[in-house]
């Protein structure tokens, strides 16, 4: 039997689909309440996919809860951990750490206890090491300076990384997918769907930096793929294309016949917004929205190599640019 945590989530509710279409049928995902559920209901819909949803069996529980995971554990042989907290505001740190470490940490625990043939767990591009100084372009061996500056969730996620290392140590045989931005259609109140949204309501700022992106449809195959295979004790780095931040706002915003941004947010202007935004958080107790490690990272230009991935399951990637034609054409049919 096959467990998936974090299926009411993008990543984890398309790979339930895909476990299903590819013939699974064993299949218990975690859910922390029955609005959460119904997104993947949700989904499942839109692919009119809707009578396979049925065949999920569903286990209410968290996974910092030990009790529920207990349940959960039952009778299991494979695990995709995709459940996770995703925030780059500075005041959500211990949470976090909490959920991201601990939780993995925690599903790690059980899979060595409870003889688990496979982990997969979903990491980030964000736990990735950093270029040093003889290097040009980011891969899967870059080591992890401490003394750069990271996002606190970043740093959760490589803590959670340690966690599953750890595990292999002690025998569990793991592998681990990094993904770029992941786009997709269906959760747009949520991490790439949000960034799609606020483009649709009219940004005034672009900035020159880049990362890496990458369709949620490649991430749970490749994810099905790997758990499929022989491969332990190995991290993939899974994106499609590096692509300037104009670049990709100039995209949307032309798909979606929206005004494009008109001012390029460059370095002093996001060095006195990040500040800006901390004294004004301070003084009305408000969320912060944009943290010094964010305002950096607009501006980072490093490349991301998939070359890995690419050679070891021969696989062709979905260009972003028609997959984002795709799921903005979604987008405005909601």
């Amino acid at each position: 039997m096959i467990l998936v945590t974090g299926g009411t989530g993008l990543v984890g509710a398309h790979l339930l689909l895909h476990l299903l279409e590819n013939g699974e049928e064993k299949i218990r995902a975690l859910y922390r309440n029955s609005k959460n559920c119904s997104k993947t209901k949700s989904l499942f819909e839109h692919y009119n996919k809707g009578e396979l949803f049925s065949k999920i069996e569903w286990i209410q529980g968290d996974i910092l809860d030990i009790p529920s995971l207990e349940i959960a554990f039952q009778n299991i042989d494979y695990v995709y951990h995709c459940a996770a907290s995703i925030s780059f505001n500075p005041d959500d740190e211990n949470q976090l750490r909490k959920v991201n470490i601990e939780g993995t940490a925690n599903i790690v625990n059980f899979c060595i206890d409870k003889n688990v043939t496979k982990l997969c767990h979903v990491s980030s591009i964000a736990a990735l090491g950093d270029l040093a100084q003889h290097e040009t372009i980011i891969t899967e061996e870059n080591e992890w300076n401490p003394e750069v500056l990271h996002s606190d969730y970043g740093i959760s996620k490589y803590g959670a990384e340690m966690e599953v290392w750890r595990g292999h140590q002690e025998g569990l045989q793991v592998v681990i997918v990094n993904p770029g931005v992941i786009f997709g259609p269906c959760f747009w109140n949520q991490g790439s769907g949000k960034f799609i949204t606020s483009v649709k309501k009219g940004i005034p700022f672009y900035s020159n930096g880049s990362t890496g992106y990458v369709a949620v449809t490649d991430v749970v195959k490749i994810m099905f793929q790997l758990m499929k295979s022989e491969v332990n004790g190995e991290r993939f780095i899974l994106i499609s294309e590096n692509i300037n931040f104009k670049d990709i706002i100039f995209k949307i915003a032309t798909k979606l016949n929206v005004k494009k941004p008109n001012i390029e947010a460059k370095s002093w202007m996001l060095n006195i917004a990040w500040r800006l935004d901390w004294l004004l958080s301070f003084v009305f107790r408000t969320k912060r929205k944009i943290s010094k490690q964010s305002a950096q990272s607009l501006l980072n230009n490093d490349l991301i190599s998939n070359e890995k991935i690419k050679n070891y399951l021969n696989y062709d990637f979905e260009p972003i640019d028609s997959y984002l034609d795709k799921i903005i054409s979604i987008n405005k049919k909601n």
